[in-house]
């Protein structure tokens, strides 16, 4: 009975990241030997125990094959005569696939550690083909490591194509989907998920709303990079560098899904996507059964973000209704992600990756001084229901009305005490 440590523990230590779990392959032992040791049997489709000390996973070393569709159409064999380099051959990627002794020494029988060097994704043998789910896993460690270069090996990305065509992906169940997509969002540059899926075709199954926005034209005055699909996904990598929220950071995505149905004859510009987009978010969510908390967020920044880019020229009463919209008065945190979607929006463009967003400090401060009102002072004086109401709206829009026009006055004066030094000559003054 020998053990060794492998997958992830030992990729993450070559690459000198932090290794937050460790799984542990079992080669030469049966089951019954492993109990009889301590460990506490939990796998359901093959042997999978706990460690009696450290809680570390221990699985005996296995041989898979083919036996139907999907993520689940296979059937294991596990025995004493299954070898480690056995086990390491069903693994996904080289990279993946690497073992070491627990006195470290590193077994490396299919190159997975030159792949590290050169940041190379390559599969390890033509038995990838048969989970479709390798897909997802391979665009999400592309969307993990793409920080430091790594890319698809040309070989993978034809085996994935192949897999496309053949409608294997067709047999992956929406949970699986959306779990593999929820952890891809979490990476340190989530686009790089949906472009390679977007590559090898796997996207028009899987996400036909996002698909359909690959070649739609927006107006180049506006959008540089012009194609909106390429627009959501630089606007994503912003959401990953503003937050660590995976709602936000989906919502970031989604946010122009309507462009991709904008009736030719308007193009390139896009009256009404926002609520065209919210039927296409819908479908998508039912579809792959996307949390409620995912949902709920993305619908407001479908719906609304066009109005928080103009944030700067609405009427105290529009904002005021747009806080009413997003529920904002109960649930401050859904307006902060919706501000941060909207601002990934705003600097995802080509060449605008860095400006400043000053409608989302406005709506923040508009905020704070409107929800310091409560109903509770009018319904003290007497008003009830529909009264408290109108009351309490008015007193809001007053509050914003009254903010405005002492930051217009703030700004007024900061712009006549640059006017009057630049007279004095003062302007043009340096320190010494």
């Amino acid at each position: 009975m020998e053990t060794y440590l492998v997958g992830g523990a030992v990729r993450d230590q070559l690459l000198g990241l932090p290794v937050e779990e460790r799984d542990w392959v079992v080669v030469g032992a049966t089951p019954e030997e492993m109990i009889r040791l301590g460990f506490r049997p939990v796998g359901k489709d093959f042997p999978v125990f706990i460690h009696p000390e450290t809680g570390e996973e221990y699985a005996l070393a296995r041989t898979e094959r083919k036996s139907g569709h999907g993520y689940g159409g296979f059937t294991f064999h596990t025995g004493p005569d299954v070898t480690l380099e056995d086990d390491l051959r069903r693994r996904d990627l080289t990279i993946n696939a690497m073992a070491m002794t627990p006195e470290g020494e590193l077994i490396d029988p299919y190159g997975g550690r030159e792949d590290l060097e050169q940041g190379l994704l390559r599969h390890v043998s033509p038995a990838f083909a048969e989970d479709p789910l390798r897909i997802l896993r391979v665009a999400r460690f592309a969307a993990r490591f793409a920080k430091w270069g790594f890319r698809v090996s040309h070989g993978t990305y034809a085996l994935m194509k192949k897999m496309v065509r053949e409608g294997e992906v067709d047999y992956l169940t929406p949970e699986r989907v959306w779990k593999e997509t929820e952890k891809a969002l979490a990476e340190d540059t989530p686009s790089k998920y949906f472009e390679i899926l977007h590559k090898v075709g796997a996207l028009a199954r899987l996400f036909p709303e996002l698909e359909a926005l690959f070649g739609v034209p927006q107006p180049a005055h506006h959008h540089p990079e012009v194609d909106t699909g390429i627009h959501c996904l630089m606007v994503v990598d912003q959401a990953a560098r503003l937050t660590q929220d995976t709602r936000i950071r989906f919502a970031a995505l989604v946010h122009d899904l309507g462009k991709g149905e904008t009736p030719a004859e308007l193009l390139p510009r896009h009256i009404g996507h926002e609520e065209r987009g919210v039927a296409l978010l819908h479908g998508m969510c039912e579809r792959l059964r996307i949390p409620n908390a995912w949902r709920e967020l993305a619908e407001r920044v479908v719906r609304w973000h066009g109005l928080a880019h103009r944030a700067l020229e609405l009427r105290p009463a529009t904002i005021v209704d747009l806080f009413d919209r997003l529920d904002a008065w109960r649930r401050p945190e859904l307006l902060e992600g919706f501000l941060i979607a909207c601002e990934a929006d705003a600097r995802g463009r080509k060449g605008h990756e860095r400006d400043p967003w000053p409608q989302g400090d406005w709506l923040r401060r508009a905020y704070a001084e409107a929800a310091r009102i409560r109903g509770g002072e009018f319904a003290r004086a007497g008003l009830q229901g529909e009264a408290i109401r109108e009351r309490l709206r008015e007193a809001r829009i007053r509050a914003i009305a009254s903010l405005k026009r002492s930051a217009a006055a703030q700004t007024q004066e900061m712009d006549d005490q640059h006017d009057e030094e630049e007279q004095s000559g003062e302007g043009d003054q340096r320190p010494g």
